[in-house]
């Protein structure tokens, strides 16, 4: 990396995967809109082996994936917070105490580490690998073989049309079907028959999709290309019959250290059989002609993610959108209530530690969706909306945000109880807290449905006391508003909260 790459931290961009297997950071730098490459790191941690009986990681885990992340976090110093994403994938969807160990990542690298569901994941490999071919017309089907779960794609251009991530990856496999290093034929068809029925959900809805061109992106993928090339059973291009040949031939050599002769790291032969099952059985299942390998992968649809919402063009806010329209929300009145609450977050999210661009998006979507749940029932709507949001598949959301977008809407009317923010760290609590008191009042503003503007209205925060200051002629027009903060004082006073509305 040249001294020039690193005079502007400001143009550069960071993404780090987490995987079940390998942790991966790119570093790239923004040129005219595009992305450049700097420098690439990956480790080989192993955290979803690191899955006790009970689904917790061990201690050990714990600490081999805090050293690769220590390493990491060096490249990173001095990198603006929302030029850097650092997310994790299945072995962190599935651990227990995921959160214990996201909480001491976040103190090694000082920025904030997501979760993020598997059709999440799915997309985003699909923006790195679109990104990586030429942008030409006609469906393609991806596929990426973590050490978890294995996502499938079928997209045209850079947009998605169906995604897919099946709870089934090298490690797992490896742990279940290969633990001794021993490769014979029962344990290959065990293997190929359990992913052929994992795939049985998908197989009809994709088949039927179809595709021109289908790219494999992870590097169990470029491991079987690489082995078919060095064999010379093909020239690295995957098809049917080659992946059947190499079956036999992985049967003869009977053991995984075997495949040091074939060129394969040491660090990956232990996965090799357990990816290759997997790999062979969704040629067989989706009916695969072919099958090229791409570099693209989740940590490079991360960059561009980046890249979007710099640019702009936020993937959240095509699913806000969509939300917008499928649920038949009143949009006008959502955008007026964001409006209100926004008026008094400008006012007050310094003074209530708010003030990030986070909590901005947070509470500006808030506003926007907290009629979702009336689809459903008016009755309890605010329950209704807060479930949908919380197990939709939302893209371009991680599942912490997502839990925190459901919250706000939970909590936007009626009790106001401490029980709606469980699950969330004390510092967080708090936080969302103050960011639904906001949205409340903000709903309170505009309970009349009359589209109007935000009143003018001064307002200040200290602790839990939030006062507001309205001229006197608009609040003695309104007693039904007054009505609404009389009995918003008493909801919002069960969490400490003091409201004070004073005229000028």
């Amino acid at each position: 990396m040249t001294a020039s790459d690193n005079a502007n931290a400001s143009e550069l961009l960071a993404a780090i995967d987490m995987g079940s297997n390998s942790f991966h950071m790119v570093v790239a730098r923004q040129v005219h809109g595009e992305i450049r490459t700097l420098e690439k790191m990956g480790e080989k941690v192993q955290l979803g082996a690191g899955l006790d009986e009970h689904n917790n990681l061990t201690e050990e885990a714990q600490q081999r994936g805090l050293d690769c992340l220590r390493r990491f976090a060096q490249r990173l110093s001095g990198m603006p917070q929302e030029a850097v994403q650092v997310v994790g994938t299945n072995a962190l969807r599935v651990a227990r105490n995921a959160n214990d160990f996201i909480a001491r990542a976040e103190e090694v690298l000082g920025y904030p580490v997501e979760i993020i569901a598997g059709r999440e994941e799915a997309r985003l490999i699909y923006l790195g690998v679109s990104h990586t071919l030429s942008d030409d017309t006609g469906r393609r089907l991806v596929i990426d073989i973590g050490g978890g779960s294995t996502e499938f794609i079928i997209g045209e251009r850079f947009e998605t049309q169906a995604l897919e991530s099946l709870h089934m990856g090298c490690v797992s496999f490896r742990n279940r079907y290969f633990p001794d290093g021993k490769i014979n034929r029962r344990q290959m068809d065990q293997a190929v028959t359990h992913a052929s029925q994992e795939l049985l959900n998908i197989r009809s809805r994709y088949r039927e999709l179809g595709w021109h061109s289908s790219v494999g992106s992870s590097g169990s993928i470029k491991a079987v290309a690489s082995v078919l090339a060095t064999l010379r059973i093909t020239d690295g291009t995957l098809d049917l019959k080659s992946m059947r040949e190499l079956r036999r031939r992985l049967i003869d050599m009977g053991h995984v250290r075997r495949l040091a002769d074939l060129g394969v790291r040491t660090d990956r032969q232990s996965i090799f059989p357990a990816g290759f099952a997997i790999l062979l059985a969704a040629f067989e299942s989706l009916g695969i002609e072919s099958m090229t390998y791409a570099d693209g992968a989740l940590r490079e649809g991360l960059l561009y993610d980046i890249l979007g919402r710099i640019q702009h063009e936020d993937v959240r806010e095509r699913t806000i959108s969509a939300l917008q329209e499928r649920y038949h929300l009143d949009q006008r009145h959502g955008e007026a209530v964001e409006a209100s609450a926004m008026a008094l977050w400008q006012a007050v999210c310094r003074d209530w530690d708010i003030d990030t661009m986070a909590d901005e998006e947070l509470l500006r979507w808030a506003a926007r969706l907290h009629e979702i749940g009336l689809t459903i029932s008016h009755s309890q709507y605010h329950k209704h909306g807060a479930y949908l949001l919380r197990y939709s598949d939302l893209p371009g959301f991680t599942q912490q945000f997502q839990q925190e977008l459901a919250t706000l809407v939970r909590a936007h009317r009626r009790k106001f109880s401490t029980s709606i923010f469980d699950g969330f760290s004390t510092d967080d609590a708090n936080r969302l807290k103050r960011l639904a008191v906001l949205l409340r009042l903000g709903v309170l503003l505009q309970h009349a449905r009359n589209y109007d503007p935000p009143p003018a209205v001064k307002a200040r925060a200290s602790g839990k006391q939030l006062t507001l200051i309205f001229d006197e002629e608009w609040l003695s027009d309104r007693p039904l508003t007054l009505a609404d903060f009389e009995n918003e004082r008493e909801y919002i006073g069960r969490q400490g909260f003091a409201l004070d509305i004073q005229t000028r």
